[in-house]
């Protein structure tokens, strides 16, 4: 009788012992990059915590496509490249554009010069409405092949819009290259300018994808290169010369994207911009800056935009951290709530609540998260690279990029910045779509997208100073992960 129950026993012990040992998971990967000194470092040991949460996913519910993520390519970065050696011009190109670096798929440049430029150029500098003179020579020692490096190292290809920061000051009203209006006399002249630099740049063998109408419409404050539109003055340019002058070239399916200014104005634009069928027909989607604040998404703002044109892109084509200059290997730096936009010195007081003291990692993590929580389909960063001064461009505007180089000594810096972006741009690819994410959670930021091959990555930011364990769940299957404090991970979900 006492053999005959242990074996009972025994087999009711197997029997729960298998069950656990075979408890269905979730098959993922996970990657972080963290205050602690991750950098897109796989993760597959998980320490338990006091404390869990759950995140919850749903494919059934889905919202927008996915149109890219990525960087600009500028004269200023175009020039670093070339001052450094063979090994690291390749080195940086592999690393924002092959598979195995962060995989760029949406990408921006400048017409004409910027205030990411070595100095002030046109393409067409002389006076005359047929613009026999255009030329883009300028681009030809760094730009244009910065940007034919880039499209040989991407296997999977990536889009390529450019804006204009300034009509030739000939064009305008104030004849400067800072501020003033593009004269109504010059609006077919300026519209076959966005023609002549497709076919230019076509010759090159350089597909550019579309255009933003006019980077910064409101000015920036009387700086660098400029050109004023009210949303009237842009929608009537749209509408009535631009649209109508692509499509008589041949380039119908170019994207033209309006407004590209920051979203405190979005409500403003897009109700001019698709007040009706006739205004809207060549606009493709809106464009927008994030230097309205530096922790505030704007979410009703997004929403609203989405909603005037549900059918429309709406694309962040410009952040960066701006008025500063680059922290040069120090990490900890891009974590610690120390770096200033240029709002804190210069915003109203009745806006310096929108300008407090940030740490840029969050800044990325935070606004990128949101921005797909709201509709936003593409998010392209500023420079790709650029110098311990944080230039070089004529106007001494001092940013930070994702890549730091000290072109003097021929050395490479990739801050967290760089890894951030690529949390994004490697594991959520083109035509991705947005989907449902709950967490019990609020102190963790989550977005989630299933891509074309119906992988599932999951975004999550922990932005406190404690390590996190949470229950990731889809269709019932859980799997049980912990994040580091300051931390972002990618959770790849395999299909």
């Amino acid at each position: 009788m006492k053999v005959i129950t242990k074996s009972i026993y025994t087999i009711i012990s197997l029997s729960l012992l298998m069950n656990c040992t075979t408890k269905q998971e979730l098959n993922v990967e996970v990657f972080e990059t963290s205050a602690s000194g991750n950098k897109l470092s796989k993760i597959s040991e998980f320490s338990r915590t006091e404390t869990s949460s759950k995140i919850v996913l749903d494919t059934s519910k889905r919202f927008q496509k996915i149109t890219g993520f990525g960087g600009a390519f500028t004269e200023s970065s175009a020039y670093l490249l070339n001052k450094l050696s063979e090994k690291n011009r390749k080195e940086i190109i592999e690393a924002y554009f092959s598979r195995d670096g962060a995989n760029y798929s949406l990408t921006r440049t400048h017409m004409n010069s910027c205030d990411f430029s070595l100095t002030n150029y046109s393409y067409t500098p002389t006076p005359d409405k047929e613009l026999k003179d255009f030329s883009v020579k300028e681009d030809k020692k760094d730009l244009i092949p910065m940007i034919k490096a880039a499209l040989a190292t991407s296997k999977d290809g990536f889009k390529i819009f450019a804006s204009p920061w300034t009509a030739p000051p000939w064009m305008k009203d104030n004849n400067h290259w800072v501020g003033g209006k593009l004269l109504p006399e010059y609006y077919d002249s300026w519209a076959l300018f966005f023609s002549k630099y497709l076919e230019a740049y076509k010759t090159e063998g350089i597909e550019i994808w579309g255009f933003t109408v006019e980077n910064e419409p409101h000015g920036n404050g009387n700086n660098w290169e400029s050109m004023h539109f009210t949303p009237q003055e842009m929608t009537d340019f749209v509408q009535h010369h631009l649209g109508p002058k692509l499509e008589s070239d041949g380039y119908g399916d170019k994207i033209i994207l309006g407004y590209d200014q920051n979203r405190a104005g979005l409500k403003e634009w897009v109700d001019v911009m698709y007040k009706d069928e006739a205004s809207s027909k060549y606009y493709d989607g809106t464009a927008i800056h994030w230097y309205e604040s530096t922790y505030e998404v704007f979410p009703e703002e997004l929403q609203y935009a989405h909603n005037m044109a549900p059918n429309k892109y709406l694309i962040e084509t410009e952040g960066c951290i701006d008025a500063e200059v680059p922290k040069w290997k120090d990490d900890a730096w891009y974590w610690k709530k120390e770096a200033t936009d240029w709002g804190w010195d210069w915003a109203p007081e009745n806006q310096k609540y929108l300008h407090p003291k940030y740490a840029p990692a969050n800044r990325y993590a935070r606004d990128i998260i949101g921005c797909l929580n709201n509709w936003v389909d593409g998010w392209v960063d500023w420079n790709m690279v650029l110098n311990r001064q944080g230039g070089p461009n004529w106007f001494k505007n001092w940013c930070v990029a994702p890549v730091i180089v000290d072109e003097e000594a021929d050395e490479v810096y990739y801050t967290p910045l760089y890894y951030i972006m690529a949390h994004f741009s490697k594991y959520i690819r083109p035509n991705a779509e947005v989907i449902d994410v709950q967490t019990s959670d609020k102190e963790l930021l989550v977005t989630a997208a299933i891509n074309p091959d119906k992988t599932i990555s999951v975004v999550i930011f922990n932005q406190t100073e404690y390590k996190k364990e949470f229950s990731l769940e889809l269709n019932g299957v859980t799997k049980d992960i912990t994040i580091n404090p300051q931390a972002i991970q990618t959770i790849v979900l395999a299909n």
